[in-house]
């Protein structure tokens, strides 16, 4: 039987799920909260006992009114805390939208206020940095069909750890 009081001491992790989407062009699909500053990935706070790819899928449903194709994760960036806030790891799926798709797509006018698809040398012009910095990474590991691992947006080599 699992020690229920070991297990409920130890230190909870919050965790974010976003869709980098891409439309035929290459362009990026991103929102606009009306909660705050600047242009997102859609996406959100995984809940309790919800797997990052159903947080994923669900914030999709929610905020575009629509389940986007996934094709798999491109990036796990592990954001320290900083301004009060605890740390975070974040998991950023990869896939596409068609432009019908993105012509339908249905915002929650209470959470977000619009949405844009921008080439990538755009997004560090409309996104916060520490978003911005994390899309290179994952655009590049999204191209290559493969995973990145970030530290603060920062992609850890391996390897060279001691």
């Amino acid at each position: 039987m699992p020690d229920l009081a070991y297990y409920a001491s130890l230190p909870r992790t919050r965790g974010a799920a976003a869709a980098l989407l891409l439309d035929d062009l290459g362009q990026v699909l991103l929102v606009k909260p009306t909660y705050k500053e600047g242009w997102f990935l859609p996406g959100g706070v995984i809940e309790a006992d919800e797997s990052p790819l159903a947080a994923c899928v669900r914030e999709c449903e929610e905020e575009l009114g629509l389940v986007p194709r996934l094709d798999g994760l491109v990036c796990v960036d592990w954001c320290s805390p900083q301004n009060g806030v605890d740390s975070v790891n974040v998991f950023v799926f990869g896939g596409t939208i068609t432009a019908a798709e993105a012509g339908a797509i249905r915002l929650p006018p209470e959470e977000l206020s619009d949405h844009v698809l921008v080439t990538p040398e755009k997004i560090s012009e409309l996104a916060p940095p520490h978003i911005a910095r994390r899309m290179p990474h994952s655009l590049r590991a999204m191209a290559e069909r493969r995973a990145v691992y970030l530290e603060n947006g920062r992609e850890q080599p391996f390897g060279a750890v001691p």
